[in-house]
């Protein structure tokens, strides 16, 4: 099965579609998740969230465009709602020491391969994502994790291209 045929079945009200689409995405969607929310209980409410949305729609869904950038977009939405209402995020204006993630990955100590793997290059990542706002954290996570280009974002956000360029500045400084 295929994601058009999964997404067709669903439609038709086969749950084996929605299965194979639930078994496609949940962990990549529970890891964009996660680093826009900060908490493993608050990604899975999310992922699980934008799974229910994503069956109560699908009928609405276009056949003729991609699965994972809609379902993706709602996880991304509902990430930055739910980090919003969150009573402990930590904002750039708070005067914390920032750090600029392109910065640190070219700053050519180690390999890009070689920083991902290091375990302090994953927790300085860390602490420098959870210092952003959900929302440039979102942005980050679209353009980094998930591979998707500005034209993509701007298009899934259904906001200018400026506006998203402007997101992925402001989350870098």
């Amino acid at each position: 099965m295929d994601e058009r045929s999964a997404v067709r079945r669903l439609k038709r009200g086969d749950l084996e579609g929605f299965e194979w689409l639930v078994t496609q995405y949940h962990v990549q969607a529970t890891h964009a998740a996660f680093l826009i929310t900060g908490d493993t209980q608050m990604a899975e409410d999310v992922v699980q969230d934008a799974f229910l949305n994503a069956y109560r729609y699908i009928n609405g869904f276009d056949e003729s465009r991609p699965f994972k950038p809609w379902f993706m977009r709602s996880v991304s939405n509902l990430a930055v709602q739910t980090a919003q209402k969150d009573a402990n995020i930590i904002s750039l204006d708070s005067g914390s020491d920032e750090v600029d993630l392109i910065e640190l990955l070219n700053s050519g100590e180690q390999s890009i391969e070689e920083q991902f793997d290091s375990v302090d290059f994953k927790y300085r990542l860390w602490d420098t994502i959870q210092q952003l706002s959900p929302r440039q954290r979102a942005a980050v996570v679209q353009r980094y994790f998930l591979d998707m280009s500005e034209k993509e974002m701007a298009e899934e956000l259904e906001i200018a291209p400026g506006r998203v360029k402007w997101l992925l500045n402001a989350a870098r400084w």
